[in-house]
């Protein structure tokens, strides 16, 4: 059975079951087999045939799970695509694809170029009488099920084939590791475009499970997402590490539903207290090999030294770590990770070179008939058979569980008229956090909003430089590589500024500003500079939330943020919450909040 009649099986036996939840609107597995049967046919009236590419841009919704089960179900493989894109890079996307049709919404359909679009109407397509179910006989386990696209180091994004035979290894996997039922409410809160939302979908559905999607506010909101988990009765979910991090130190009631917590995607650096009342479990896998491919309970309250390690091989996978000659690496020796087995990805689509030489024959086997992938990542093998993740060996770098390669964004950056050359990479901010860092040698003036704005053309949101340094040339080592260690700090001096720079003109703008100079790493910040274009995002955003709460007393929302995200629209919420407080107030109680109001400045 493949994953849409697994799907289908839980429709006949539990009709009435719900299987998703987005906000208010639910379908049941009943009407999720008949929209997704019924949008099965009209792909295949359209001449979808096996193995055909058809993409899915969609954000998260009952919506998309219809249209990646239509797919299927036609037999052909769905490709997301996340509708927050930049348009150029949507077209160049869907062009790498070779699909011919394109699944949106109708708040989607103008989202793209040259597309043939298929508006998914959910309720249009359960409507009428029960269809007769598409019966496609020639989709085997060894069929593309879907493709994702990741960074690419060429400057050009990747798309991953990935089969149905590695899509049900990963189900299956999960179903045991976690003991999946009906009984079970899980969530959908990934990026369409994120691997990360192939696991949080299909094992769930594949059980008769309900997966719930996460409200946008929500999800980057570690008090409200715990909030949600609870009044919804979550008790699987997935999430970036970052926000792991934080949702796992928030206090929990002992009866929470939550049984499992899975994170990824990047380096866990917490272990969980003694008292929290779920597992967490920490994940590593590439795009590559279907999502996951080493997983591990994190044990609770330890005090050792190291970091979480990433587990150990799931089910029908095996994991090699690897010396610079391909020999095996003794434990507790660093090497690079080498994967194999059920999850390994078919390869990258048209991209034969790249796909021999990252896909190579395994030679631990010898019947030769098995390929491993090189994923570029080290590590070293514990004594216990558990793996530390120790890096990476290549320039490919992950920030808040997205996977960047610098060189896409480098070959965007030279494309502007008033660069001459550029480099891109990681460095910590004074939070800690990692933040994207780009060193241009302009060769004309250029604003930092302006080479922000041409890139937001071309890459997503996360793919955008925190920082651009202005340097008037790339310093480059004995072996004609670039020096990093001669590269220059940000600083006042060298960092690209907007044209016109306007100071904060009252206490709580400066407050404001100092904050974010703090947050983002930036040294002057003006009142008419955003919080967003700057580098911020979601989690940082939270942290800057709870600056203000300690500062001032009142409690900006992230939806506050999003709409007024520069220091003179932050500074004059702020201000309105404060005075809306007063008026709530006694003057005793009013007096207290000034004096908390003007500690803070």
């Amino acid at each position: 059975m493949l994953i849409h009649d697994l799907v289908q099986t839980h429709a006949s036996k539990t009709a009435d079951a719900v299987a998703v939840v987005e906000g208010k609107r639910r379908i049941t597995y009943a009407q999720l087999d008949k929209a997704s049967t019924n949008l099965a046919h009209v792909l295949r009236g359209r001449g979808v045939r096996v193995e055909a590419p058809v993409a899915v841009c969609m954000r998260r919704s009952i919506d998309f799970v219809v249209g990646t089960l239509g797919i299927l179900k036609a037999g052909a493989a769905y490709v997301p695509l996340d509708p927050g894109y930049p348009s150029k890079r949507l077209t160049t996307l869907l062009k790498d694809s070779g699909a011919n049709l394109v699944l949106t919404q109708a708040c989607t359909k103008s989202r793209g170029g040259d597309w043939e679009p298929v508006v998914v109407d959910t309720y249009e397509l359960t409507r009428g009488e029960q269809v007769e179910p598409l019966v496609v006989a020639d989709v085997s386990p060894e069929n593309l099920a879907y493709v994702i696209f990741t960074s690419g180091s060429t400057g050009h994004p990747k798309g991953v084939q990935v089969t149905h035979s590695s899509l049900l290894n990963l189900i299956r996997w999960h179903q045991n590791a976690f003991s999946v039922s009906s009984r079970d409410r899980a969530t959908f809160q990934a990026s369409p475009g994120f691997d990360a939302a192939v696991w949080e979908i299909w094992p769930h559905l594949a059980s008769g499970a309900t997966v719930y999607v996460v409200d946008d506010e929500v999800r980057t909101s570690p008090e409200l997402l715990r909030n949600w988990f609870l009044e919804n009765g979550v008790t699987i979910s997935f999430l970036p590490t970052a926000m792991a991090e934080q949702v796992m130190e928030l206090p929990w009631p002992n009866d929470a539903p939550l049984r499992f917590l899975l994170t990824g995607a990047d380096t866990l650096r917490r272990y969980p207290r003694t008292d929290m009342p779920f597992a967490l479990v920490n994940n590593y896998g590439p795009t590559e090999c279907t999502v996951v491919a080493t997983s591990g309970v994190v044990p609770k309250g330890s005090s050792r030294d190291q970091l979480p390690s990433i587990g150990k091989a799931i089910d029908n996978t095996q994991v090699y770590i690897v010396d610079e000659n391909m020999g095996l690496a003794p434990d507790g020796t660093a090497g690079e990770i080498l994967i194999g087995g059920a999850g390994v990805a078919r390869g990258y689509l048209n991209r034969p070179d790249l796909t021999s030489e990252k896909f190579i024959p395994n030679p631990f086997n010898p019947t030769g008939k098995d390929r491993l992938y090189r994923t570029g990542d080290l590590a070293r093998r514990l004594p216990s058979g558990e793996i530390a993740f120790l890096g990476r060996i290549d320039e490919q770098v992950k920030i808040r569980g997205y996977r960047i390669e610098p060189q896409e964004i480098v070959a965007a950056l030279d494309r502007h008229a008033g660069v001459h050359a550029s480099f891109v990479c990681t460095q910590k901010d004074d939070c800690g956090e990692k933040r994207l860092v780009a060193y241009v040698v302009l060769k004309s003036k250029a604003s930092q909003r302006e080479l922000r704005d041409y890139l937001s053309e071309q890459l997503p949101d996360y793919m955008i430089p925190s920082v651009f340094v202005s340097i008037t040339e790339l310093p480059l080592s004995a072996n004609g590589k670039i020096d990093r260690n001669a590269l220059p700090l940000p600083c006042c001096d060298n960092v690209v500024a907007d044209q016109v720079f306007e100071a904060p003109q009252s206490p709580i703008e400066e407050r404001i500003a100092g904050f974010l100079t703090t947050l983002l790493g930036v040294a002057r910040i003006g009142r008419e500079d955003n919080f967003f274009t700057l580098g911020g995002h979601s989690l940082l955003g939270a942290q800057m939330i709870a600056k203000i709460r300690d500062a001032f007393g009142v409690e900006l929302s992230l939806r506050n943020l999003f709409d007024n995200p520069t220091v003179a629209g932050i500074s004059a919420e702020v201000e309105k919450l404060i005075y809306d407080k007063l008026a709530s107030m006694s003057d005793e109680e009013a007096q207290r909040l000034l004096s908390s109001a003007q500690a803070g400045l």
